[in-house]
Order: C-alpha cells, then sequence, then structure tokens
C-alpha cells in the first residue's frame, strides 16, 4: 500500500531541498537550506518510523554528512550519490540499508548491462535500489544521470522495468523536470510506475499537499510510494506537515 518515505538530500555538505532541473555543477536554484544536520532528520524519521527513506549527496563535499545520518539509524536509510562497484560495500557497511545507483551504470549515456551483473552479484539484489530518474522527451521519459543534467538513451518503460527487477529490490524514481516545483506529481509517470513495475517502486518530484499521496495511491493502484520534500514543513514548505504523512502511513 502507497506510504509515505522522506528524503534528506545534501548539497555543499548541508541538508537543502533544491530544483531538481537547475544543478550545473555546484550551483542550483534552492527552496530551502536547513540549520539542522542530517543526523537531526535521521533521528527524527527513525523515532516516526520511516523506513526506506533516501539520503542523496548531489556532488562533493556531502560525505561527512552523509555518513552521519546513515550512523543515526543503521539500517533505516537508502543511500545514493557517486555509488558504484568499488564503494558501494562501504555505504553498506557505514549503515545503508541499501544503496540507489544511476550514473555508473551508464557509459557514454548507454546502459551497462556488465555493469549491473557485476554490482548485483557484489552486494545482492537485496541491497540494491535502481534510480530510473527521468525528463520528459516527447512523449515519453529519458533516464537522467549525472545529477539530471545527462539524458540517456534509456526509455523508462514496462519493458525496462521487466527487465531490471531481477537485479534489485526496489526503484527509485525522481521526475527531474517537476523536482523541487510543488507544482504536482507526474501523474503519467506514477501510473507507468504502478502498473509495470515488479518491485516496490517510490516516484519523487512536484508533490505540494497530502492529497498528492491519494491521487499516487489511486493512480498506482496502492503500489507506489511518495517522497514529499520541498512541500514539507520541516524543509521549511507550507503544503503538508510531517505529522500529516505519518498519521497517513498509520491509517493505511
Amino acid at each position: 500500500m502507497t506510504q509515505f518515505r522522506p528524503c534528506i538530500d545534501l548539497h555543499g555538505g548541508a541538508v537543502k531541498q533544491i530544483v531538481g532541473g537547475s544543478l550545473q555543477g555546484d550551483s542550483a536554484t534552492t527552496n530551502f537550506v536547513s540549520d539542522k544536520s542530517a543526523g537531526y532528520y535521521a533521528q527524527l524519521f527513525a523515532e516516526h518510523g520511516l523506513r526506506g527513506g533516501h539520503v542523496i549527496s548531489l556532488g562533493a563535499g556531502n560525505q561527512a554528512a552523509a555518513e552521519q545520518a546513515l550512523a543515526v539509524w543503521p539500517g533505516g536509510l537508502q543511500y545514493g550519490g557517486g555509488v558504484n562497484l568499488d564503494n558501494a560495500k562501504h555505504y553498506l557497511a557505514s549503515g545503508a540499508a541499501q544503496v540507489i545507483v544511476t550514473s555508473w551504470l551508464f557509459v557514454e549515456r548507454q546502459f551497462s548491462w556488465p555493469r549491473l551483473e557485476q554490482l548485483a552479484a557484489a552486494i545482492g539484489p537485496d541491497k540494491l535500489v535502481l534510480d530510473l530518474s527521468c525528463r520528459k522527451v516527447g512523449d515519453g521519459w529519458q533516464i537522467a544521470s549525472d545529477r539530471w543534467q545527462t539524458i540517456t538513451d534509456t526509455a523508462v518503460s514496462g519493458q525496462l522495468l521487466a527487465e531490471l527487477g531481477g537485479y534489485c529490490s526496489e526503484f527509485l524514481v525522481h521526475a527531474a523536470d517537476v523536482e523541487g516545483l510543488q507544482q504536482g506529481i507526474d501523474s503519467e509517470l506514477v501510473a507507468l510506475l504502478g502498473e509495470h513495475s515488479p518491485r516496490p517502486a517510490t516516484y519523487a518530484g512536484g508533490a505540494r499537499s497530502l492529497d498528492d499521496l491519494e491521487r499516487v495511491k489511486a493512480l498506482s493502484g496502492g503500489r507506489v510510494d511518495l517522497t514529499i520534500g520541498s512541500a514539507l514543513d520541516i524543509f521549511g514548505g507550507s503544503g503538508v506537515s510531517l505529522a500529516d504523512c505519518v498519521a497517513w502511513n498509520r491509517a493505511q
């Protein structure tokens, strides 16, 4: 059944909420910069039993903050950002429940099946979340790597989800074009995930109120979870409170 999942987005060493499509090098349009640590948010989510949230490192300078969050709640959070075959086990040993991978799986915009097979064999599919974050291209979506700036040659489709399902435990999908804008979710993408994903899937991007949890539940048949970021009160938003999201989860 659809659940709210939390996030800790790190940029420049701080917990931030940014407009996803604005990332250029080390700069980005920022909605919120917290004066609290990544560990503070990890503890907050742990207190409410909000498992399966993701810690995402957007660029350099976030290592200490990420590892602090993972250490505060071992096994409670997923980690993504620069994960590859060489460091995946390190993040798992640091407390990540699973690692989240996108960019390393692409070589010159082409998806590398050998790399995926190597990584899944090294850590086990149960420890791997595949990030299929994407941008709208024509009538569909193409996976976007390198902090959502490089549009790859791989389309998000029912066939792709089916083919990847045997290599991972979950999918994470940011709709990069609406990420951080609080202008509504990409309903068609949510419906696609609900219909075709063979694994649990979490959608992020554009959520602005508790009503979006209801929409995701209806569009996906309760098969897709939702991350709410910039609209959340703990991140400076006014659209929905963390308390309301926790109550929603319990009611399901």
